[in-house]
This record gives C-alpha cells, structure tokens and sequence, in this order.
C-alpha cells in the first residue's frame, strides 16, 4: 500500500526565524534568511494513503497556515505524540476540520498526554451537541507503546520515545517512521525500527548533548546503527543551517524542510 508524508513543519518549538533579532525581524541563529528553506514552522506532519485519508500528526501552532498551504481541507484522524505546546497549541483548529467532516473527529494519543490535553483544553471534552460545531469535538482512543493500529486505513506502530523530562510517541507506518522529540531510545524501542527505509528523526542541533532532543552526532550515530536508506532530520534549531547541512552531511542523511513530501510503502 502506497503512501505520502508531508512533512509540515520542521522547526523547533519556537519556530525559525524566532522573535527577535537585531531588528525585531527575527533571529535566525546561524542559518541564511535567504535560504528559504531555513523557514520552518513548528512540528506537524500528516500521512495520506493510497484512497486520499489523511493522518494528522500534531496540531502545532501553525497548523491552520500549514494546511490552507497545501491544500489540505480533510483530516480523517488526529494523532498526538506528546503534550508539549509546540505540538498541541493548535488543536482549537480541529473544530473547523470538524465542520468540513460534519463528524467528529478519531483522535489518538497516550494516557499521560490525554491527561494533559484535558486540562489544557477542557472545553474540547465536554459532551458534543449536534450538529453544530463550536469547539473541537474528539472521538478519544488512548494508545500504548508497542501496538499497531489500524488508523485511516494505515497500519501505525507506536513507539514510546524518551524525551527528557516526558515520554514521547515515534510513529512507523510501513518503511516510514516518524520520531519527533527524543533524546535516547532503549533497545528494544530502537530495534522497533529495524528495516526503515526512511527515517525522518528529530535533531535539533549540531552542538550536544542537549537534555530534551537530538544532536547530530547522535543522530549519524543513530544512523550508522539502523542503516536506512534516507535519514531526514527534522525538529531543527537555529545551528542547523539547510545548506550547510546538505554540503556536509554523510551520504544517507538530509535535513528536512517545510513541504517536503516522502514516498512510503506499508503492508
């Protein structure tokens, strides 16, 4: 079963460029504003299948720009990696995706981070009144590390992920997996990823250890190790220069940027 996943934002939580700069214009670190490239909103990412149905994974700040940007006016179901605000902040947005489904909506996500969407957004739990939709309306499934789950017609595989001071949840969907926000995997969660093709991998900055993410050291490490095909680094901070990556990077491994689409294949 062929699929797609675009890759909608590829920043760190606070985006690049961040507020700031010696202008107020934004500060972009060590990356190049010509760069367009270099110009990354915070961490989503959806999967759409071979039938058109579409995963959403995190609803990040931008979400509501990142979707109108290419053309995505349908989600089919919502999954949620962890409770941080650069991946959740967005979630109001699901009520306008609601009203284009006229349903509500399956959403997924682990028991720690249900327990911290509901108390950040109470108002999106309280019983539906149809047929309006004022405010997002869920449809919950609470998932654990290490199952499948048939969602929007994609088998998804969780992964639990340490992520410093939380867990967090990487996603395998056929030769494709998705690792946001993680700073080390135990073995048994990192042989969950023997056989990738692709691996798209968060790595924040080229300067580690870092207590919450990814350096890059650690990722070519990681790399080495698994040995798939494409390394696509993602969740990048304000050292991860796109071109200076591209020129110095180890054959296999490619920063990610905003819009980029990956070709999949699961059973």
């Amino acid at each position: 079963m062929k699929f797609k996943l675009t890759l909608l934002g590829t920043g760190g939580s606070a985006g690049l460029p961040q507020i700031g700069g010696p202008d107020g214009a934004g500060d972009w670190g060590q990356c190049d504003p010509a760069e367009p490239r270099n110009r990354r909103t915070r961490a989503s990412v959806v999967f759409t299948a071979a039938d058109g149905q579409r995963i959403l994974v995190d609803t990040a700040p931008e979400i509501r720009l990142q979707l109108t940007d290419h053309r995505i006016d349908r989600i089919d179901a919502v999954i949620f990696t962890h409770s941080h605000a650069d991946h959740i902040a967005g979630l109001d947005d699901i009520r306008i995706l609601n009203r284009l489904r006229g349903t509500p909506i399956d959403t997924y996500a682990d028991e720690r981070t249900w327990v911290e969407l509901r108390q950040r957004f109470d108002y999106a739990f309280r019983p539906w009144e149809p047929p309006r939709f004022f405010r997002p309306v869920l449809h919950t499934h609470t998932v654990h590390p290490g199952e499948t789950r048939t969602i929007a017609g994609l088998p998804v595989r969780f992964i639990r992920q340490d992520h410093g001071f939380i867990p967090s949840l990487g996603l395998r969907v056929g030769n494709v997996a998705y690792c946001p926000d993680v700073v080390r995997f135990t073995p048994d969660q990192f042989a969950l990823l023997e056989g990738v093709d692709t691996w798209v991998v968060d790595c924040f900055t080229r300067q580690g250890p870092h207590p919450t993410h990814a350096y890059l050291d650690q990722v070519i490490d990681w790399a080495k190790a698994l040995r798939p095909r494409r390394t696509i680094l993602t969740h990048m901070g304000l050292d991860m220069d796109y071109r200076t990556l591209c020129d110095t990077l180890p054959p296999g491994i490619e920063p990610a940027f905003d819009g980029m689409i990956i070709e999949g294949d699961a059973p």
